[in-house]
């Protein structure tokens, strides 16, 4: 096997990052007409030897090696499966039984020690058959030789199913996975509109303060400086903050992103300036401005003091306290703020659309969620392995002979025991928009399999008083979050990312070191650093890579415009 050269090494482990995974809840959209032509996939009669069956079977089986990264939570689902393992369990045997494939787990690994462990592997050339990478190590293995063109795989074993569920969200996820005009993985489609905000507010503090729910952005520092001055939990103490806030100023909940947004500042995203050439949002002046607002928060007490110190879990704890009673978070907000529903009852939040400084309607900033990728190790014999147990995957769970409380939900999410997860990217407002049609005719025959259990856990809350199902209601009730979601995408709210190519060779270079640069320069600045080192910051973004960078991702727009003429 030949190794990468040192350079292409130190390349390699600079850019490892951390891969978020942050399913709060898989939700089901579970199409009637999931297969085309008439042709279902079936687990039956599957024992074809037809190499070109989207689900044949070897025979004789198959070993496919992987890595993985564990979690508490995956931990917590085989505990209520005495017996099963990783390398043992409803869905490896599936696997086995339908399509000949046995899984086999080199290694595994938490959170940090994944990654660094995935990055030496990466680095030595030492990688598994199948391996899920981001995009800057995707371009690095494939420049390295190490990994298999995928093109033809794709094409000649996707089901119709899978080719329609991988392309909701356009072709940003394979154009980001095409090197030189090959795919050389098959991406790990994301919802980009998973990404959307809302502002998670204690109404009860608002009803007790005589405050209405805001509807500009200065309505809502006027809430926060109450939340803050105004002792909302009557102990006649100071000890209650307006604004959540972590560490990671970008953090889907409790995070900065889409209060930025309300300034126009987007600093995350590639977006289109007024000449229609793409621009870096972390340099444009609105987020100085934003910056400016969130320093002076913090310097007025509305923002906890340490909230540099602490991640998400210690200031969801906060929360749970009934100390803050503002975030700005996903949908899946509503089991953050749960906690403090479950410590006092009389604890009652509520999501609201995000606002603007302008008092119009804001754009609620969509990143280009597609950022994971299933590479195939160059030598392996079976390339065509990973469409398959994606094509059985996307069936089991969603299509036509879907086996939802077996395979997806008991209910618990055993659905993550699979070694690859993908799913149907509205799958969630599907949920929601059937759950609309059921309240509004109450025709249950609308509802599927996953809107039916999350129904259940609504009913079980309004008329059981069950807590369990307090945060469902607040994400799929008809005043929840995606009832606001739904009204974003009807009033073309949706601002979604610009840029979806191929990290460029200057961004994964440069990116890394631009980003530190970032985070750090911003996180200084809301602590009581002088403004103007943002100008500093803009300076040195552009002299350390940025102009490199932007010049390649404008090459690329430019492509793209040429290549749909």
């Amino acid at each position: 096997m030949r190794k990468p050269n040192r350079n292409k090494v130190k390349y390699l482990l600079a850019v490892l990052m951390l891969a978020l995974i942050l399913t709060a809840c898989e939700q089901n959209m579970a199409l009637d007409t999931n297969a085309t032509d008439g042709n279902p996939i079936s687990n039956e009669g599957v024992q074809s030897n037809d190499e070109n069956s989207e689900l044949s079977k070897y025979n004789p089986p198959i070993e496919v090696v992987l890595v993985r990264e564990t979690s508490s939570d995956l931990e917590d689902v085989l505990t209520n499966f005495p017996g099963d393992t990783l390398e043992d369990n409803r869905w490896t045997r599936l696997y086995e039984d339908v399509l000949g494939i046995k899984i086999k787990y080199n290694w595994t690994a938490k959170g940090d020690l994944y990654q660094q462990k995935l990055g030496f592997a990466l680095a030595s050339g030492n990688i598994p058959d199948i391996v899920r990478v981001n995009a800057q190590q995707l371009r690095q293995l494939a420049n390295e030789g190490l990994i298999q063109d995928l093109t033809d795989v794709y094409e000649q074993y996707a089901a119709p199913f899978t080719k329609d569920v991988l392309s909701q969200e356009g072709t940003g996820p394979f154009e980001a996975a095409t090197i030189d005009g090959k795919l050389m993985a098959i991406p790990e489609t994301a919802g980009s509109i998973e990404g959307s905000q809302f502002i998670w507010l204690r109404v009860d503090w608002l009803e007790k303060l005589g405050l209405q729910s805001p509807k500009t952005m200065d309505d809502l520092l006027a809430v926060s400086k109450a939340f803050t001055e105004n002792d909302p939990d009557g102990n006649g103490k100071p000890d209650t903050y307006g604004l959540a806030l972590t560490q990671y100023l970008w953090d889907p909940v409790m995070g900065l992103t889409d209060f930025m947004a309300g300034y126009e500042a987007y600093p995350n995203m590639w977006i289109k300036d007024d000449s229609g050439k793409l621009v870096y949002g972390a340099v444009q002046p609105e987020v100085k401005k934003a910056l400016q607002v969130v320093q002076g928060m913090y310097a007025d007490g509305q923002i906890d003091k340490e909230f540099a110190f602490k991640d998400g879990r210690k200031e969801k704890a906060m929360i749970a306290e009934g100390k803050i009673g503002i975030m700005y978070g996903e949908q899946w907000g509503s089991f953050i703020v749960q906690a403090n529903y479950m410590n006092d009852p009389k604890a009652e939040w509520r999501p609201f659309p995000i606002v603007a400084d302008s008092g119009l309607l804001p754009k609620v900033p969509l990143r280009f969620a597609t950022s994971q990728f299933l590479a195939v190790r160059k030598e392996f014999e079976h390339p065509e392995a990973i469409v398959k147990l994606i094509n059985l995957h996307l069936e089991k769970n969603w299509g036509v002979t879907a086996e939802y409380e077996k395979y997806y939900s008991t209910p618990y999410p055993v659905w993550q025991l699979s070694p690859f997860t993908p799913a149907p990217l509205m799958k969630n407002m599907e949920a929601y928009r059937q759950l609309k049609e059921n309240r509004l005719t109450g025709d249950e025959s609308v509802l599927h399999d996953e809107a039916r259990a999350i129904k259940k856990n609504i009913d079980a809350y309004l008329t059981k008083n069950d807590v369990s199902g307090w945060g469902w209601e607040r994400t799929y009730g008809p005043n929840g979050a995606f009832a606001i979601l739904d009204n974003y995408e009807k009033n073309n709210q949706l601002m979604y990312e610009s840029f979806v190519g191929v990290p460029t060779e200057s961004i994964i270079e440069k990116q890394p070191i631009l980003d530190t640069l970032k985070n750090k320069t911003f996180l200084n600045i809301i602590l009581g650093r002088p403004i103007e080192e943002f100008d500093q910051f803009v300076e040195e973004w552009h002299r350390l890579g940025g102009n490199e960078m932007t010049t390649e991702v404008n090459q690329w727009y430019s492509e793209k415009g040429r290549n749909k003429e």
